[in-house]
């Protein structure tokens, strides 16, 4: 059984105080700030289909964050695990690629990290890879499915360049999460696994992964909310997410709150959704490896 959620007098007290606060500052904001707000205009403006009868403009920024979160997600926690585990390698030069990696990442401002990579390397990556044909080259059609996943084909070459750009920031510190979250288990359950015989890929499967997943479960969905918020600095390298749309509508209009407000709660419900989503992920992980934890 499953605790009941209970309102606490302090609960009760916080919410009193922050709906205090909200009114009087929507008081304050219409007796002291001279502004007048177009709501109505604001919602026809990111709501007015585009040229050709499609979908919002605005609408697809929401849709390119979207697919920019879910691919750098995927990407990220791959790229993280295989670092994470580098780490704790007994190959001493894997280790230090591994560390020298996360170590750059994290002591690089974001910002910084991204002109660099986009104007410099994303430039030379791309061609090495051999997609300089499929990127560049493109027509610029797409099937359906390929619409879904991907956006519009002549945008390619900027989702995988915003990709790329987000997912190696994440991938430092969830490599660090899983760092931690296998340096947590007893050194007698890593001696019983060898002791059995037990390759190092059987070791990390059998027995190190499921007492870990316990510990790296929540902290990484932390991060993956995280990630979704830090989409947003792509905008600066001209890739069309949900910020990028949100400037060029608001610099266009006017409406500059009342758009800039539009997208924090766009953000916002986006990371609010997801956080209940991996709630839930988090609380069945948890109770799943802590009854049914294995040991050796």
């Amino acid at each position: 059984m499953g605790r009941r959620f209970r309102i606490t007098w302090l609960d009760g007290g916080l919410i009193v105080t922050l709906a205090a606060m909200a009114g009087w500052l929507w008081y304050r904001s219409s007796i002291g700030i001279a502004y007048d707000w177009h709501w109505a205009q604001a919602y026809e403006t990111i709501t007015t289909p585009d040229r050709e009868g499609g979908t919002p403009y605005f609408f697809t920024g929401v849709l390119a964050t979207l697919r920019l979160s879910l691919w750098s997600a995927l990407i990220a926690t791959a790229l993280g695990l295989v670092v994470g585990v580098g780490r704790r390698s007994k190959i001493s030069s894997l280790r230090l690629i591994c560390t020298f990696y996360i170590q750059v990442i994290r002591n690089i401002p974001p910002l910084v990290f991204i002109f660099i990579f986009y104007f410099f390397i994303s430039n030379q990556l791309i061609p090495l890879l051999g997609l300089e044909g499929l990127l560049r080259g493109n027509p610029g059609r797409a099937g359906g499915w390929q619409q879904t996943l991907f956006g519009p084909a002549l945008l390619w070459e900027n989702l995988l360049s915003g990709v790329l750009c987000v997912s190696f920031i994440s991938a430092a510190y969830i490599a660090e999460i899983v760092r931690a979250g296998i340096g947590a288990i007893p050194t007698g359950q890593w001696e019983a696994a060898e002791s059995l015989g037990m390759t190092t890929l059987d070791r990390y499967r059998f027995v190190i992964f499921p007492q870990a997943l316990a510990r790296i479960v929540p902290p990484v969905t932390g991060q993956y909310i995280s990630l979704v918020k830090d989409s947003s600095i792509v905008s600066l390298i001209s890739i069309q997410e949900l910020t990028f749309v949100g400037t060029e509508i608001a610099n266009s209009s006017g409406l500059i709150f009342e758009i800039w407000i539009f997208v924090a709660f766009i953000y916002f419900l986006l990371c609010l959704t997801l956080s209940v989503l991996l709630r839930y992920v988090e609380l069945r992980a948890t109770r799943h490896f802590s009854h049914g934890r294995p040991a050796i």
